[in-house]
């Protein structure tokens, strides 16, 4: 049985994302790409594109809180020590048919940008987790909802973007779950 949220809504595209951070007065830089799938694709493709580079983890946890974990591409999260950091039950992946029913995204496509897909019925149940260390760079690059392109933007103003859709982002030293090397 899948018990994912339906969304009858049609899943915002990147233009749709554009206009809409355009509207809020938030400046942007997007780069097309080849699809990338990994952290190691998207590195090889890139070349020196400024910014910090981030990867979006999209979590379950036993009781059913969806939780959207973004931070920088290059941290190694412990779940167990995830979940105790944030105070979830166990963490398990999101499976792709709740990514697309929740978010109105493809795996491989997560981005903090698909808070614009969130229904407001489905807010209740959803967190978005925003790595400290990543919120602390002067830009940060996420992919504007397909994994073809990248978009550059201040953390400020994604935090803008984020409240607008209706998001109370949690800010989070996620050190403590990073594994360690060895």
């Amino acid at each position: 049985m899948n018990d994912a949220p339906q969304s009858t809504a049609r899943p915002a595209s990147p233009e749709d994302l554009f206009d809409r951070l355009r509207a809020l007065g938030i400046e942007t830089e997007t780069h097309r790409h080849d699809a990338v799938f990994t952290v190691a694709e998207a590195q090889a493709l890139r070349g020196a594109l400024p910014g910090a580079h981030c990867k979006s983890l999209f979590l379950r946890d036993r009781k059913g809180a969806q939780i959207l974990v973004v931070c920088l591409e290059d941290r190694r999260l412990d779940m167990k020590a995830l979940a105790v950091l944030l105070g979830s039950g166990r963490l398990s992946f999101g499976s792709p048919e709740r990514l697309r029913a929740l978010l109105g995204i493809e795996p491989g496509s997560v981005t903090p940008f698909a808070a614009i897909n969130l229904d407001t019925a489905a807010r209740d149940g959803f967190r978005m987790v925003l790595d400290s260390g990543m919120m602390a760079a002067e830009i940060a690059n996420y992919h504007p909802l397909t994994n073809t392109a990248t978009t550059a933007i201040r953390p400020s103003d994604l935090l803008r973007f984020l409240a607008d859709c209706g998001i109370a982002a949690e800010i989070v030293v996620l050190d403590p779950a990073t594994q360690r090397p060895g």
